[in-house]
This record gives C-alpha cells, structure tokens and sequence, in this order.
C-alpha cells in the first residue's frame, strides 16, 4: 500500500463529533470503533411502513445527548437487512439506512443499522466500513477533530 492516500485522510480519536443532516442531527458524540465493521445509531418505537412501493422505517431519536427528552421523529427508505453480531454477542436482524454524516470538513453517504443502544454510553458507533479511505483512527485521543468539545 503507498503512502500517498494517508495524506488525504483525516485523524480521528476514539469519540468524535459528527452531523446526520438528513437526520438533523448535529454535534452528535460517536463512538469510533475499527473493530466493529457497520456503524449504528441508537433508536426507539421503530416502525416499518410501504411508501411507493418501498419498504421505509420511522423511528424516534435524541437529537440531543443531554437532553433524551427531546424526541424527534424520523423516517428513511430501507436500504437492507443484515444480520449482526452485538457487543453481547447477540444476533439480531437489523434495518439498514443509507444517510449522509458530516466529518472532518466532509461529507459522504454512509450506511446505519438502526438498533437499541440504550444500555451504551454513545447514540451512535462509527464503524470501519463508513470510515474506510476517509479516516485513520488514533485510540489514545478523544475528540482530534473538535478539540474545543473535549
């Protein structure tokens, strides 16, 4: 592998911020996870419904980390279904959603398992297949590319 793509990637710590604008989402602490292969976001009272012949979810999220009272509804097309394997080591069938996230001065389309993450500290994981060409990720750090929110 040459070096000349490291140039090009940004560094990230273990808790970053990030913005799901479709979602409108902004300033959302994530947790950065290489070993985990999908991201997921934390959601409630999913739901799924046709719309146009597609199969779509509508969902409510916490736009705001400190304040879960505040709930917003959601709803996104249904990109797919996988299959995964928890930090518990549970499987679970999960919805798949393609959205874009805002990172490091980008922005580019990811996929999210929508699940419950309740009993996490973090709404949402940032796994490697969303961080791929994009992101290298130092463990030691939190917050590299906002310092001013650590």
């Amino acid at each position: 592998m040459s070096n000349s793509n490291i140039e090009h990637k940004s560094i990230v710590g273990a808790l970053e911020l990030c913005n799901l604008p479709d979602l409108a989402i902004t300033d959302l602490h994530v947790r950065v996870d290489s070993g985990a292969a999908t991201s997921s976001l934390h959601v409630d009272n999913l739901e799924e419904f046709e719309q146009d012949g597609e199969l779509w979810v509508s969902f409510d999220i916490h736009p705001d980390i400190h304040n879960v009272e505040t709930v917003t509804r959601r709803q996104s097309p249904v990109l797919g279904q996988k299959r995964v394997k928890s930090s518990t080591a549970t499987r679970e069938r999960r919805y798949v959603i393609q959205t874009p996230i805002e990172m490091a001065g980008q922005r580019w389309d990811i996929q999210l398992t929508l699940t419950d993450r309740s009993e996490m500290t973090y709404l949402m994981l940032l796994g490697r297949e969303a961080m791929s060409g994009r992101l290298i990720v130092d463990p030691e750090f939190d917050y590299l590319l906002s310092p001013e929110k650590a």
